[in-house]
């Protein structure tokens, strides 16, 4: 299955390439994840993940190993923004190792104000869920837009599937900086059950962005609603 989805990602982005009359916009990102407590053995990760913006959309592929875990899974995926006169439609599909398959279809409508509503699926397939927030999900978002590079929204996420209990909700805020530069502060909120108990704790991630390089840290307590509290550490280039 690995070998088939490199096969497929190749194809997909010589594809891509073709479609463009000029160079695509490809972004690299190495993210280091440190998982502890819960009274459990501690555990790394480390992701790597390669995105290329062209006409077509975002394409996609990454691979993440966790030796202590003993877990490993390539996967890819696509998503894009389609503008229509009042709304702009996002649909997104993923594919991993192991047979996982999944998808999601979001909508939003308002420039300066602006707001949203979307649903998440999968086939419940074993997925390294490095997005964080549920899956198999409705989302909505509320939001205002200074620029195209500032903006305050909030996000809700909630599972609507297997744990009708969890639920993320997201502050955002996006501001630029001289020089080219910007930061991203992510606040999240998070409730459900973790081991048949109700929790609710706060994680946060900060975004600094250069012109072609940009890092990320980021605290997510009950990382996938588990025990485990998780650290996460990601660099990227733009190029």
């Amino acid at each position: 299955m690995s070998k088939r989805l490199i096969v497929l990602w190749l194809g997909l982005a010589l594809t891509s390439s073709a479609a463009l009359s000029e160079e695509p916009s490809l972004k690299f990102t190495t993210g280091v994840y440190a998982l502890s407590g819960g009274a459990l053995p501690s555990s790394h990760g480390l992701d790597v993940n390669l995105r290329q913006s062209s006409q077509l959309g975002n394409i996609w592929g990454a691979w993440y190993r966790s030796p202590e875990a003993q877990v490993s899974q390539p996967r890819m995926g696509w998503d894009n923004s389609f503008d229509m006169p009042r709304w702009r439609v996002m649909p997104s599909v993923q594919i991993a190792s192991g047979g996982f398959m999944g998808g999601s279809l979001s909508v939003e409508t308002g420039e300066t104000f602006f707001a949203g509503v979307g649903l998440g699926r999968t086939n419940l397939r074993p997925y390294v869920n490095l997005n964080f927030d549920p899956n198999d999900a409705w989302m909505a978002s509320l939001g205002y837009r200074w620029s195209s590079m500032q903006s305050l929204s909030m996000q809700v996420v909630k599972d609507n599937r297997q744990n009708p209990d969890q639920q993320h909700l997201h502050a955002l805020y996006r501001s630029p900086l001289p020089n080219g530069q910007r930061l991203t502060l992510d606040l999240l909120f998070k409730s459900g059950l973790v081991e048949e108990r109700m929790v609710h704790r706060t994680g946060l991630s900060v975004t600094y962005d250069f012109p072609h390089y940009f890092t990320r840290i980021a605290y997510d307590p009950v990382i996938n609603f588990t025990p485990q509290s998780m650290w996460r550490v990601s660099v990227g280039a733009r190029y």
